[in-house]
């Protein structure tokens, strides 16, 4: 029966299949909307000043004579700047694995039940995150000026063996120190982060299954906690690559120092300091292509 003033619409004709026969439209069908993309002439237009500026930037750096390039190239080889590289290197992975061991030891402390493991642990990254790496470097090289022995024994008792200070301190262990102790507390804050990022309920159920505390720590927690720790330890490393230039204040000839070397008997100041700011471009650069490479296989665990 029909409704008064509502009118009667025609099916189309349907096929053995159940599909509308051709040449009739399915009723309430439209024309899918074209979508046009906006229009950003000001972010082209930026490009292109940002494009120029560069290529002028570019430009006058090659071709400024007082780059003095042939120098530059003639002095990336050179025995005594590979041999300053060799001893960045060296104090960057010495220095960084003492951060390492330190700072996991640290960390551990700093989340202990034991009041007392955490407030040591709480006062050693105070101090060293408070004092500047510079003024610790310059501390560790006149150590000598406060004890001018050092001894090993039974506290307030006989000591077994003695040593000279300034022999023992020499410019290489003030450096790795200085440089070490302090990459202890920055390292020490950010493995504790990355285990404080592990859900607790994880620990529970391994204590639940009879797990020791070091199996469920290297089985469980550490490998969850490298997917937050992996990022910033590797900022750390390259920010400690730069760090072992400040060792030049305590004459100690790594790459910098022997650039410095170099330029005050030659008076070919700015290609050296090219020569060195090259060489840590390349070692930040292979150290960032293996920062990406860890992130990438962690997250994938």
């Amino acid at each position: 029966m029909l409704e008064p003033g509502r009118a009667v619409q025609e099916r189309p004709p349907v096929t053995a299949a159940g599909t509308a026969a051709p040449g009739t439209a399915q009723e309430g069908t439209a024309a899918d909307p074209v979508v046009v993309p906006l229009r950003h002439p000001w972010t082209w237009a930026a490009s292109v000043v940002v494009v120029a500026i560069a290529a002028m930037v570019a430009v006058s750096v090659a071709t400024n004579p007082a780059f003095q390039w042939p120098v530059v190239a003639s002095y990336m080889l050179d025995g005594q700047i590979l041999t300053g590289l060799a001893r960045t290197l060296g104090l960057t992975v010495v220095a960084m694995a003492m951060g390492l061991v330190l700072g996991t030891l640290l960390a551990v402390m700093r989340l202990s039940r034991n009041p007392l493991l955490s407030t040591v642990s709480w006062l050693y990254i105070w101090f060293f995150r408070s004092v500047p790496v510079l003024v610790q470097l310059i501390f560790w090289y006149n150590f000598g000026a406060l004890y001018s022995t050092l001894s090993l024994g039974i506290p307030w008792g006989p000591s077994f063996y003695t040593v000279d200070t300034n022999a023992l301190i020499t410019p290489v262990f003030a450096a790795l120190a200085g440089l070490g102790l302090a990459q202890a507390a920055y390292t020490a804050e950010v493995i504790r982060g990355g285990i404080a990022s592990v859900p607790r309920g994880q620990v529970r159920a391994a204590m639940a299954l009879g797990m020791t505390p070091g199996l469920i720590f290297r089985r469980i927690v550490m490998p969850q906690a490298m997917r937050v720790i992996i990022p910033p330890v590797g900022n750390e490393v390259i920010s400690m690559v730069k760090s072992t230039s400040l060792v030049s204040v305590i004459a100690l000839a790594e790459l910098l120092y022997t650039a410095q070397l170099i330029y005050s008997r030659t008076y070919e100041t700015i290609p050296l300091l090219i020569v060195a700011s090259l060489w840590y471009l390349i070692i930040v650069s292979v150290l960032s292509v293996g920062q990406q490479f860890l992130e990438h296989r962690y997250r994938q665990r």
